[in-house]
């Protein structure tokens, strides 16, 4: 399970906290089926109107916890992954950013066992346009989310915005955003997201924000190149001088590999359009859905 529904039962882990509380109203608000948070030193209370579980675990004995947002320190996020995991979560959805290594390589393979899916870490969440949102991002705001046939994918949640926001202002709209994050070891991959959105019903084209660093988008092609649904694409880092990290921490290129010009070449060979900058992506998708 990569895009959460309406439907689905969701647990927020650090509902408590100023941002779990914000974010969380603002999720409601939007029609995301919020069932309860966690925070161990408040449970048997309610916050934002749901109940407060000592863990995911307790949260389930209540009924089936289908996905999890985490606002929760980095320090903490391995215990609360392995919490989410335990209570048969489907879907976790990490915004934190800088937790530990060996932390994230540790709940990424108990995910991997249990057959569940991680989204991040260091992502700004998922938008199901009209239905719900995971995270923080502005998925009531109308000028950057109006419902269409778009899928989007991005490893930048501030380049994700900008992106929606041009494919909304030209005229399209967007079916299902996911934000697959900035670090070196994530959850789910371009490829993963790009099959997701290929395989979801209602998306017609396909917009990809990627960045220089890793081999993501080059993984991403030899899948582009199986798809019949258009793909633009923006990778960013064009400009960024050799060997030199640039924003995230997955954003780093080592020899020849991870480079801008290896990624546009790949995406290219394989019939995505690369797009010189977000601005261009309406005039690219009019293009693409023509044809």
């Amino acid at each position: 399970m990569y895009i959460c529904r309406r439907e689905h039962r969701v647990l927020v882990q650090g509902i408590t906290g100023k941002q779990g509380t914000f974010w969380t109203e603002r999720m409601q608000e939007y029609g995301t089926n919020v069932i309860g948070g966690v925070n161990p030193k408040k449970a048997g209370t309610k916050h934002c109107g749901v109940p407060v579980y000592a863990s995911a675990l307790d949260a389930s004995k209540d009924g089936a916890v289908d996905a999890t947002v985490m606002f929760i320190p980095p320090l903490g996020v391995k215990a609360a992954a392995l919490d989410a995991i335990e209570s048969g979560a489907k879907l976790i959805v990490c915004l934190t950013e800088h937790i530990p290594v060996q932390d994230v390589m540790y709940f990424m393979a108990a995910a991997k066992e249990a057959g569940t899916v991680i989204i991040g870490p260091n992502t700004a969440g998922t938008v199901t346009v009209d239905e719900c949102f995971l995270g923080f991002m502005p998925a009531f705001n109308e000028r950057v989310f109006r419902v269409g046939n778009v899928g989007v994918l991005s490893r930048s949640g501030s380049l994700a915005t900008l992106m929606c926001q041009n494919i909304t202002a030209s005229g399209f709209g967007i079916k299902a955003f996911l934000g697959i994050g900035g670090d070196p070891i994530i959850g789910t991959t371009t490829r993963d997201a790009l099959e997701a959105l290929n395989n979801y019903k209602g998306v017609e084209a396909i917009a990809m924000v990627g960045e220089i660093g890793g081999t993501m988008e080059e993984a991403a092609a030899e899948y582009a190149a199986t798809m019949s649904k258009p793909i633009v694409a923006f990778i960013a880092g064009g400009a960024a001088p050799p060997g030199k990290k640039m924003g995230h921490a997955g954003a780093i290129v080592m020899g020849a590999k991870g480079t801008y010009a290896s990624k546009k070449s790949a995406l290219e060979g394989v019939g995505v359009n690369v797009l010189a900058t977000p601005s261009h992506v309406g005039d690219a998708l009019k293009e693409v859905m023509a044809s």
